[in-house]
């Protein structure tokens, strides 16, 4: 008997998503950052439908605090509507808890939910609560954007120039509870119609890279000086250099994005005028289809590290 351990989240995900029914009216379903759905032949917008857990254990440890758990979990699905270029609207959190947690925990939990939801304009309106064994948050948020104007992971194409948000690894030491979401850049980048294809980087660069191209039917080729390193994936002390560390630990929550090599400059100029936030040339899309490369001066090797998998267990410090 097939084990999910053996096929990886990715394979699951397919074989699952073969199983389910659609309907004339979903745009997009599973395999991008959100789905999308359309309500009616008229309207303004197209919606955006996400959910997303955190769980102790696997999302954040025991000792975190209260209100970085909450943050943490309401900034993730904030995040996947950022990459879809989206506005956020309403969000529900189903609860699972022990008998024995202390009700002061939940409080802060929710105060650090309710915190960051507020200040992107979503409004939390409900959810449901049970009793389990781990503590856990699962939240579902839908937002909108304007109608055929969502940004998915599947459009870039051989030549675009990819950039990413930010700084990159790093998240074990404390980054993955600290990040903010690209709600304001995610927006303007969909309303001036400069990425071809995004996402967030949830996983790993590593990974995040190999399903864009994937649902893009490209490779790409990644510039290794141009990847923005982390402090605090300089400071980690383990088996692993700083640039693995960035390609590979997951949990930044930037947004990676293919421009037009066409559009590359003014994008550039741009961004610099809207935003203080860094946002790096890192690569190239190709039509080496799955490929991709790290090319460190003259000479290019394949991308060997994965980032973050689901039923993968990862010794490597």
């Amino acid at each position: 008997m097939t084990r999910v351990q053996q096929i990886g989240e990715d394979a699951l995900i397919r074989r699952l998503a073969g199983l389910l029914p659609s309907r004339q009216d979903v745009v997009a379903g599973i395999g991008d950052d959100c789905a999308v759905v359309r309500t009616g032949r008229h309207d303004a917008f197209d919606w955006l439908l996400k959910s997303d857990p955190v769980i102790e254990g696997v999302h954040f440890a025991r000792d975190a605090a209260p209100g970085a758990i909450g943050r943490k979990a309401v900034g993730r699905v904030l995040s996947d509507l950022a990459a879809m270029g989206g506005e956020p609207l309403w969000a529900l959190i189903n609860l699972v808890a022990p008998p024995d947690t202390p009700v002061k925990r939940l409080e802060g939990i929710y105060r650090g939910a309710a915190s960051l939801a507020k200040r992107h304009g979503m409004a939390i309106v409900g959810g449901d609560t049970s009793r389990g064994k781990t503590l856990e948050l699962h939240v579902f948020a839908v937002g909108r954007v304007p109608r055929g104007c969502a940004v998915p992971r599947s459009g870039a194409r051989a030549g675009d120039v990819l950039y990413v948000t930010g700084v990159l690894g790093g998240s074990g030491e404390g980054r993955h509870l600290k990040f903010e979401p690209r709600i304001k850049e995610g927006g303007w980048l969909c309303a001036q119609g400069w990425a071809t294809a995004m996402m967030d980087v949830s996983d790993g660069l590593a990974t995040d890279l190999r399903r864009m191209t994937a649902a893009s039917g490209t490779g790409a080729v990644l510039d290794v000086a141009a990847i923005p390193v982390s402090a605090a994936a300089r400071r980690c002390r383990d088996t692993r250099s700083s640039l693995e560390h960035a390609l590979a630990d997951g949990e930044d929550f930037e947004l990676l994005l293919a421009v037009p090599a066409r559009k590359a400059v003014a994008f550039e100029a741009a961004w610099r005028r809207s935003f203080t936030l860094r946002c790096s040339r890192i690569g190239v899309m190709t039509k080496r289809s799955g490929v991709i490369e790290l090319k460190d001066g003259k000479s290019c090797v394949p991308l060997t590290c994965r980032g973050y998998e689901h039923f993968v267990t990862r010794a490597d410090s």
